[in-house]
């Protein structure tokens, strides 16, 4: 590269929306509007009640507290930014804030494939070893597997933005997606990112292959010892359950897989745009009603705190 390329490096990104129309971007608006709103309260009231409800304090509802967390930060990273872009017109981004939106992107992406792969696990020892299940799943044990989900997801997303933040943009600056993600990115690179690509590879490959092979290896011996129930009512209840925990997570792993497990230059955008908002803004909004919601266990515990929430209410009105 020469020195005139050199000091024309860009420092202003400029992403697009996802519809060009007026009457698109009104829709999107308002319908990403609620999508958020509902996503933040969904995930909020599982927190709530898992900590509130005593019923609830098992390893179970304390890793989907934390998938709940997490869900709310994940939306947060991209969603906000996008409904801006979208009110106010400006869709331009400085380079770091693109670079710190794709590290806790791809943070906390990682983080969720650990937790859903721990939660898996969880499940399998529930399932299949239930009389050993309080003695392996231990509150401390519990504890240690989720800083382990947290930590493992930041730390192994640094390289490859460090990487990133090293390389030349000299324009065009026009990101060809609703948030920085790494594909679009390195397009808009005018040095070489063989090194980048390569590492980012190996990575998704490692994070999301590896995680999804334990989680899926864990429901496939649910599935089995489901299917050696004697009783039909017990069987279909384990099944019903075991249908929509499957269905969160082949969407989500197999869009991440197609978009990341693959030369991160290559490909067609548009689709990828489709696909990112599956497990972008989709997923997270599913989470809450198929994990925890449809279960009685929480409905019950929701029921519970909303009568005590509405006992407290009452009681300051009448102080």
């Amino acid at each position: 590269m020469d020195n005139s390329m050199n000091n024309t490096q860009v420092t202003v990104f400029v992403l697009l929306q996802l519809w060009d129309s007026p009457v698109g971007q009104v829709v999107s608006i308002i319908s990403f509007t609620l999508i958020y709103a509902l996503t933040i309260s969904g995930n909020l009231i599982i927190i709530i009640i898992c900590r509130v409800e005593r019923t609830l304090h098992t390893p179970m509802y304390f890793f989907l507290s934390h998938l709940a967390a997490l869900e709310m930060c994940y939306i947060s990273v991209t969603l906000p930014k996008m409904l801006h872009a979208s009110v106010t017109g400006n869709s331009t981004i400085s380079f770091v804030a693109c670079l710190t939106q794709l590290y806790f992107f791809g943070s906390l992406g990682s983080t969720e494939c650990f937790l859903l792969a721990i939660m898996a696990y969880d499940r399998f020892v529930a399932v299949c070893k239930p009389l050993h299940y309080h003695s392996v799943m231990t509150a401390k044990f519990c504890r240690i597997l989720v800083s382990c989900c947290w930590s493992s997801g930041f730390i192994s997303t640094m390289s490859s933005i460090l990487l990133i933040s090293t390389l030349q943009f000299c324009g065009p600056n026009h990101i060809q997606h609703f948030f920085c993600d790494i594909t679009p990115l390195l397009r808009l690179s005018c040095t070489n990112v063989h090194k980048t690509e390569t590492l980012i590879f190996l990575l998704a490959s490692v994070i999301l292959v590896g995680s999804c092979l334990v989680t899926l290896l864990s429901y496939f011996r649910i599935l089995t010892t489901v299917l050696a129930i004697a009783s039909g009512t017990g069987r279909r209840k384990a099944s019903s359950t075991f249908a929509s925990h499957l269905t969160v997570v082949t969407i989500y792993y197999s869009t991440m897989i197609f978009v990341y497990v693959r030369p991160t230059t290559s490909g067609v955008s548009s689709f990828n745009k489709i696909l990112s908002v599956l497990y972008t803004i989709l997923t997270p909004l599913l989470n809450p009603f198929i994990y925890t919601l449809r279960n009685n266990e929480a409905q019950l515990a929701l029921l519970k705190t909303k009568d005590r929430a509405l006992l407290l209410i009452k009681k300051s009105f009448l102080m």
